[in-house]
């Protein structure tokens, strides 16, 4: 298969694109380099529950042929369970942490049934219990790179969108700088080729996380915590975060609208600045939580969170495997019928040919677009999806 992209998304200038991103990724790494604790911080209380809630919105608009309504409420459920685990982990402790993984898995398992069919699918359960079993074994370790691996989850969508580049040359510079910030950077400072310019100093943020150890805490390893290599790990979640933020916040409203107009489809009362404005208000509640009580806020936040970090597993499984549900309803729905349902003597229709529908206003949404539902549900991606 081949990177041609939808003619309906297809973008025919990416330098733009590509060079303010490379542009957020110097100015990310400056910071979190600068002070890493004040940057993760002050990150999370200004974008956290904002970039939940545009990230949801983008990956159930995008992958709406994946993330249909019975798949979608199973998932949920599931989750939910997660929500629990996480407010009561402070209560039963170890117990609560053992469930949270279980779900998980659970999780990617029923992704795989619903995605994936034959040794694919056999494969991926395996692939799953054997990675259940090695987290159930060390679970604190599970969950530092839980922690990392949310941040790199946005390289795959990021993969996929570059697609709609219409320039090859175009497309490989685009991948080239996320390959950059999250392959090569990471690198560089895990190695210490920075460690001169590291600082452990919590800054402004002090008086909300005092000597700023819960934050190192949790992006380290147990055994680093206190160490240099602690403040690597710190830097780098501290640096990928911010990028994080910058992908869903930033970069994807504004070049993929047709995700945006296709959960708007799905969800039309959710319009693009009501959820901008909800995630504005969350922002200032939670920012009083923190102030308050950081542990306690991280806490509440996290579990909220739990909704966002897990609905992407199974599209990022769907991404990486290429599976048939990734098919938009109405391009299934067309291949079913030009090979016929096998129960009747009466040749198909061939379908009516549609124009490619033009894409909504680069803010977002569909209000005054007259998108179809199903000219912005999720295109099948092509075999590549790997970096």
């Amino acid at each position: 298969m081949t990177d041609a992209p939808d003619p309906a998304v297809a973008v025919h200038r990416s330098s733009t694109i590509t060079l303010l991103v490379l542009m957020a990724v110097c100015l990310a790494l400056a910071i979190a380099l600068g002070a890493p604790i004040a940057t993760a911080v002050i990150g999370l209380i200004l974008f956290g529950i904002l970039h939940n809630l545009l990230e949801v919105r983008y990956v159930a608009g995008r992958f709406a042929g994946l993330l249909g309504r019975p798949f979608l409420e199973l998932l949920a459920a599931l989750v939910t369970g997660i929500v629990v685990c996480r407010l009561l982990a402070g209560v039963v402790g170890r117990p609560a942490l053992l469930a949270e993984i279980v779900l998980g898995y659970v999780i990617l398992a029923a992704a795989a049934r619903h995605g994936l069919d034959g040794r694919r699918r056999v494969a991926a359960w395996v692939l799953v219990g054997a990675a259940a079993a090695v987290s159930l074994t060390f679970p604190t370790y599970h969950f530092v790179v839980l922690t990392h691996l949310h941040n790199v989850v946005p390289l795959f969508f990021l993969w996929e969108w570059s697609r709609r580049i219409t320039s090859r040359r175009g497309r490989q510079a685009f991948r080239a700088v996320q390959l950059l910030w999250v392959v090569a950077i990471p690198a560089v400072v895990l190695l210490g080729f920075l460690d001169g310019w590291l600082s452990a100093d919590p800054g402004i943020v002090r008086s909300v996380v005092g000597d700023g150890q819960t934050v190192l805490a949790a992006s380290a390893p147990p055994s680093a915590a206190a160490t240099v290599l602690g403040m690597r790990f710190l830097t780098v979640f501290a640096f990928m975060q911010t990028m994080h933020y910058v992908v869903w916040v930033a970069l994807l409203p504004r070049v993929a609208p047709d995700a945006s107009a296709a959960f708007e489809a799905r969800v039309p009362w959710v319009t693009g600045p009501r959820l901008w404005a909800v995630g504005f208000v969350a922002a200032a509640l939670f920012a009083v939580l923190f102030g308050l009580d950081f542990a306690q806020g991280k806490t509440l936040y996290a579990a909220l969170a739990s909704y966002h970090a897990y609905l992407e597993l199974p599209v990022l499984l769907a991404l990486l495997v290429g599976a048939r549900s990734l098919s938009s309803p109405s391009r299934s729905a067309d291949r079913r019928d030009g090979a016929g349902s096998g129960t009747g003597t009466t040749p198909p229709t061939p379908p009516t040919p549609t124009p490619p529908t033009p894409l909504p206003p680069a803010g977002g949404g569909s209000r005054g677009a007259e998108l179809r539902p199903e000219a912005t549900a999720a295109v099948a991606p092509d075999t590549e999806v790997g970096p």
